[in-house]
């Protein structure tokens, strides 16, 4: 008698139906998927100080701050060869259109040597300008990271 009676309970009771005293436990949130690119510009922004090389107006001498900067990503890069960087050079907000990409190049090649002069292999830097064509930080340079797998386009980093 009992066991027809605990059959008939398990029969009418639906298998979706609460328990008294037990807690519906929610799924597990599903964890953010993160590109592999963007892990990367974040390890290299933390662990180097930074991405940005500031410059005095006009000029295209790297300052005792920007040396640090780079010598710090420079110590970055060299632990991770697989990942190839990018200098984009900027002008001045003031400048005419030819002299900021004349300066923006300026800064990127000097900003390349340097980190060439540091131990970089120069198939790891890639420098550009943009001068006033694409907006970017005033006197400054970007070092944006990218992966080197051949050919592919390398990807401006947030900013």
């Amino acid at each position: 008698m009992r066991k027809l009676l605990l059959l008939t309970l398990l029969v009418a009771v639906p298998a979706s139906a609460q328990l008294p005293g037990l807690r519906r436990r929610d799924p597990a949130p599903p964890a953010p998927v993160q590109n592999p690119i963007e892990v990367l510009r974040a390890a290299f922004a933390a662990q180097s100080g930074g991405t940005t090389v500031y410059f005095a107006p006009g000029s295209a001498q790297l300052t005792p701050a920007a040396r640090t900067l780079l010598t710090n990503q420079a110590m970055w890069l060299r632990q991770h060869p697989e990942v190839a960087v990018r200098i984009e050079g900027h002008g001045d907000p003031t400048d005419t259109r030819n002299h900021a990409l004349a300066l923006g190049a300026e800064r990127a090649a000097e900003t390349r040597n340097y980190l060439i002069l540091l131990g970089l292999p120069s198939a790891q830097v890639s420098a550009m300008t943009w001068g006033k064509e694409r907006p970017g930080p005033p006197s400054a340079v970007t070092t944006l990271v990218a992966p080197a797998l051949g050919g592919a386009p390398l990807v401006p980093a947030a900013r």
